[in-house]
């Protein structure tokens, strides 16, 4: 069994080789980076461009993979708000380039193409809890990407039967993930202050958004299973299935510390078109594959607060 994970040197790319290694140890793992990185351990690592069309066929004619993750790709949505072209070329055009290539193989790879909740967008109470079949409004460049991203494996799968599935996480959170994201911007925060690199003030954002948070490392476990027992085509929503605002995550994270901190709003930090509750159907999800979550919402938490302390330490 030949495996390929695009992304695989970044937060969540991570967590599924460690994930893979562990539930398929006999196959071999090959990762695709865009920059130099190390390699993660047991992973044959590939620098690639995946915009590059002769690159990526190229990289799929060499390692003939049976199944792919296409994890790589551009997260964050306030750098697609400044970089929106950029965004597109590393969402879509990324994606058809993986999805053409597969397609020059004898065997076709079964193709499990990495989305996001992001992609339902303008959500009205009316469509909560949303499942697979909610109206997609993506509202910022990012979710236009992923949701153009999600399409267009969709019609890979109606138009040449490439065994594509979608995966639509909802927020999830873990060690290693970028301070561009609320958990880790907030734990990080908290680590400067208790190591007296930042005075104990917090500047926050809008604390009323109401969230599906999910451990990175439940959510990789779902992809390995979606690889298995999903069904082509189709699309899957993974999350907890119970929502937290972030005040709630603020106030974990503050309980787990014993620093006296001040919170103040940043106006800086308020995100235009916020939405303020999204909540999860994953029935179709559980259906297929009997996954649940396993870590818990403080216990994950705790995960990246440590790991923000010792980044602070050996920074």
């Amino acid at each position: 069994m030949r495996v390929l994970i695009t992304g695989a040197t970044g937060f969540v790319g991570s967590h599924l080789t460690a994930h893979l290694r562990q539930v398929m140890p006999d196959a071999t793992l090959y990762g695709t980076t865009l920059m130099p990185a190390p390699a993660p351990d047991g992973v044959l690592l590939r620098p690639v461009d995946l915009r590059n069309a002769q690159a990526v066929e190229a990289l799929f004619s060499e390692i003939q993979p049976d199944e792919v993750y296409h994890l790589a790709g551009q997260a964050s949505v306030d750098v697609a708000f400044k970089d929106t072209w950029g965004t597109f070329e590393a969402n879509v055009l990324a994606t058809h380039q993986v999805l053409t290539a597969s397609l020059t193989l004898a065997k076709k790879p079964r193709v499990l193409v990495i989305t996001s909740a992001d992609i339902y967008g303008r959500v009205r109470p009316q469509d909560l809890p949303l499942n697979e079949e909610t109206v997609l409004r993506p509202i910022n460049p990012y979710s236009v990407s992923k949701a153009s991203q999600d399409l267009l494996a969709q019609q890979f799968f109606f138009t040449y039967g490439l065994p594509v599935l979608r995966a639509r996480p909802f927020n999830h959170l873990g060690v290693g993930q970028s301070e561009m994201f609320v958990a880790t911007a907030f734990a990080m925060q908290i680590a400067r202050i208790e190591a007296g690199k930042q005075p104990p003030i917090m500047r926050v954002g809008n604390l009323d958004s109401e969230r599906d948070f999910t451990n990175v490392r439940d959510i990789v476990r779902a992809y390995a299973l979606l690889m298995k027992h999903g069904q082509d085509g189709l699309a899957y929503n993974i999350a907890s299935g119970k929502t937290h605002n972030i005040t709630d995550l603020l106030n974990t994270l503050l309980s787990l510390s014993n620093a006296d901190i001040t919170i103040e709003q940043d106006p800086a930090k308020m995100r235009p078109s916020d939405i303020p509750v999204i909540s999860a159907d994953c029935h179709r999800l559980r259906d297929a594959t009997q996954w649940q979550p396993l870590i818990t919402f403080k216990d994950t938490l705790r995960e990246v607060l440590d790991d923000c302390r010792q980044r602070v330490h050996t920074s």
